[in-house]
């Protein structure tokens, strides 16, 4: 079966956008990507920071409301929808939720041929990238570098914390199916 999609899974700074890059680049066919935080710049001013949309706690905990998961269902059905009609797809997520995250990308990705891959990276060394980017609230990538992970099973694990991006890639590309 050909691979129709492929997500990637871990924390904030754990890596996943740039393998994404590298991947769109190691593929020969084109794989357009939808990330979380792509989804989260779309999203209207007035959703961040409410209790309707997403919120960061101080410490970097996240909290998304009825708005946001609303949203959030209607993208993941989009992406699906894109699949369906031909395109091979790349997504980047956090999932927050545990396996219950997992679920909702299963439910809407029913039928087609999906390669999950777990992104892990030390937690200090994603707080680590953290500091360096800038745009995250501290603490966000330690707690998530783990809990993300829980009760999860993968087709493919990469570790970026201290493999490249690009290796990372390959090794992914090497089991997607054509």
């Amino acid at each position: 079966m050909t691979t129709q999609v492929i997500v990637l899974n871990g924390g904030s700074s754990s890596g996943k956008s740039g393998i994404v890059r590298c991947l769109q680049q190691v593929l020969p066919d084109p794989w357009p990507a939808f990330g979380v935080d792509s989804f989260v710049d779309a999203l209207p001013v007035k959703l961040r920071g409410s209790e309707g949309g997403i919120t960061f706690a101080p410490d970097g905990g996240v909290s998304v409301g009825a708005e946001f998961r609303a949203l959030d269902a209607a993208l993941t059905v989009g992406i699906a929808a894109m699949a369906r009609a031909g395109a091979r797809v790349i997504v980047d997520d956090v999932f927050l939720g545990g396996r219950a995250s997992r679920q909702r990308w299963e439910k809407a990705l029913n039928g087609l041929t999906v390669l999950w891959v777990g992104v892990r990276c030390d937690s200090a060394v994603a707080a680590g990238r953290e500091i360096a980017r800038g745009d995250r609230v501290g603490g966000m990538a330690a707690s998530q570098a783990r809990v993300v992970h829980e009760g999860m099973s993968y087709d493919v694990e990469v570790d970026t914390t201290h493999t490249e991006s690009l290796e990372c890639a390959r090794v992914i590309a090497a089991r997607v199916t054509r």
